[in-house]
């Protein structure tokens, strides 16, 4: 059955919570994502990994349930539950039954405005983080992407979505405490609903499931980004990582849609330029990509490489080779390759509940409003060759940042 766009529904709450309901008659499950507007840019400067563990300690108790007492409560209705952490939000996800919805929702309203936040279970919750943090050790593209992030930005958002190991190691309950009372507010925060269920009626169980929550907490900051520049991070092993950082179309401005056609041609799959030119064609490297990331008002494009230290000053050229051929623009049947590739992403992400609960939610965060998929849709199809080629026309030579890491890149030069 399709959905059309005034089937959704978008209402703020009296308290400040945005509720935005995406049904789907023909499911009978039910997906929920509580997305909350803060994440590691909020951890204060002493207590870096603080937002991590507060998101990790909510899911371990609420009210009078403990924590064994609360996956119980959940598990009474076989839901399901998630989540995760960013630099800018962080979200709790359930997924239920559409019938039981009016039991499900409170105990996700509970979560976050009465977690017990108990004593007992504080320790484990910020050894979990410990441990994702040292799970990066063996994570040598996420490590570098992490690398790349600390160099694109010189305001809060440069830290790490992990937290600070030595910080982790001293950090205390009290610190974590006052991060909750000063962010678990619903100003802000995005309850994207989407399965079966009568829309107005799952409105309605919303509404009272967290009713008297109230409150809204200080913006996040702006993002500031540094100037250009190369850096190489050593490190063990036998390959060394490539970045590339340069400006993007953020969000929501013209060329936006444009700018997704342009780079699934670029690196959306195995056929795409990158893939082709790095590492099919030159077998330069084992990995290759290239995609776009938002924080606030900003975006920027992280391609990456993986390679050997031999090869990798041959990589980076070819790769800014490629990044700079992009721009003299695209074919007929590239673009309708593109075309393709992402309207059928779009098509079976949003046949998940989960999915498309979550792709509404980022919407909120990213472009102020949930989209019909519809909508969505037709934007692609009206991006014709001569607006995406008069997208790329218009970019700007790139100016990029590169990092690399891993052992030192042999050969051709690469880091300054």
């Amino acid at each position: 059955m399709t959905v059309s766009p005034s089937d959704l529904r978008d209402v703020t709450l009296p308290g400040g919570l945005r509720v935005v309901v995406d049904p789907l008659p023909h499911l009978a499950t039910l997906s929920a994502t509580l997305q909350l507007p803060w994440g590691t840019v909020v951890d204060p400067d002493d207590a870096m990994g603080s937002a991590v563990v507060l998101h990790e300690w909510l899911q371990r108790g609420a009210a009078d349930r403990d924590a064994r007492a609360q996956a119980d409560a959940f598990d009474r209705y076989g839901a399901r539950r998630g989540g995760g952490i960013g630099r800018e939000t962080a979200a709790v996800n359930v997924a239920c039954l559409a019938r039981d919805a009016g039991a499900v929702l409170p105990l996700l309203a509970a979560s976050v405005m009465c977690p017990r936040l108990a004593e007992e279970e504080y320790e484990g919750a910020r050894l979990l983080a410990l441990q994702e943090l040292a799970g990066l050790d063996d994570a040598p593209a996420q490590r570098l992407a992490e690398a790349a992030v600390r160099a694109r930005y010189a305001s809060a958002h440069g830290r790490s979505a992990y937290g600070e190991r030595s910080h982790l190691e001293r950090l205390q309950a009290a610190a974590v405490r006052r991060l909750a009372r000063a962010r678990l507010v619903p100003g802000g925060a995005v309850l994207a609903l989407a399965g079966g269920g009568d829309p107005d009626a799952l409105l309605d169980l919303a509404a009272a499931a967290f009713a008297g929550w109230a409150g809204r907490a200080e913006p996040l900051p702006a993002p500031v980004a540094r100037p250009s520049h190369r850096l190489h991070v050593a490190g063990e092993g036998a390959q060394t990582q490539i970045a590339v950082i340069d400006d993007a179309v953020p969000p929501g401005a013209p060329g936006w849609t444009e700018q997704a056609l342009a780079m699934a041609v670029l690196a959306g799959g195995m056929g795409s330029r990158l893939s082709t030119e790095v590492r099919e064609r030159r077998g330069l490297a084992y990995a290759v990509a290239s995609s776009v990331h938002a924080l606030g008002g900003d975006a920027y494009r992280f391609s990456y490489a993986g390679t050997t230290p031999e090869r990798a000053g041959e990589t980076l050229e070819v790769l800014l080779a490629e990044l700079d051929r992009w721009r003299a623009g695209v074919d007929a049947d590239e673009l309708e390759r593109a075309r393709s590739q992402l309207r059928s992403s779009l098509v079976l992400t949003s046949e998940s509940s989960g999915g498309r609960a979550g792709r509404m939610a980022a919407d909120v965060h990213r472009f102020g409003r949930p989209r019909p998929m519809a909508e969505v849709l037709a934007a692609l199809d009206a991006a014709d060759l001569t607006a995406v080629n008069g997208f790329l026309e218009g970019r700007p030579r790139p100016e990029p940042t590169v990092v690399t890491s891993g052992p030192a890149p042999r050969g051709r030069e690469v880091a300054a």
